[in-house]
């Protein structure tokens, strides 16, 4: 139990130091408050590591944090929003047995865009901002890829390692 509780608290602090650098660094992308998505590669890490429902939590505690530390009250929304479909899609394609780290990923990216774009919708309360759902999808398959190679990578090197 006090192992399991150690590797959340390390993954929760690694999520919130890549969401700390994210805002550090200046991407300049079309559409206003896109980002690579680094603390994702913890998200997805764990999803295959420990299981669905310990990422779940290090991702909610994470958005939390960030949020509060980093950002505002519509950011903890947006980002809520778009880590709980992201994640409830990457769950699904996981579990499926079709698709592999990189194509759960890249599905994850995506899908986070779109629940952030679901967000931005009812808070604007216009459709207007869909016009940037292709934009959104491209930006989310290239950083979901990314982000996959990188786990995929890390997920073989933690096995090497027997961690």
């Amino acid at each position: 139990m006090k192992n399991r509780v150690a590797q959340f608290g390390v993954f929760v602090a690694l999520a919130l130091i890549f969401s700390y650098v994210e805002t550090l660094v200046p991407v300049f992308f079309v559409v206003p408050g896109m980002k690579l998505g680094l603390a994702n590669l913890v998200t997805v890490i764990v999803l295959y590591k420990l299981g669905g429902k310990e990422a779940f939590w290090v991702l909610t505690v994470r958005v939390l944090l960030a949020g509060f530390l980093f950002g505002n009250l519509f950011s903890i929304l947006y980002a809520m929003a778009g880590g709980a479909l992201s994640f409830a899609v990457m769950v699904i394609a996981k579990k499926s047995g079709k698709f592999s780290v990189m194509g759960v990923s890249i599905a994850g990216g995506a899908f986070h865009n779109v629940g952030q774009l679901i967000v931005a919708v009812l808070v604007v309360e216009t459709y207007s901002v869909t016009y940037y759902l292709p934009v959104l999808l491209v930006a989310g398959e290239v950083t979901g890829f990314l982000i996959g190679v990188l786990s995929d990578r890390m997920l073989k090197t933690l096995k090497k390692i027997n961690l």
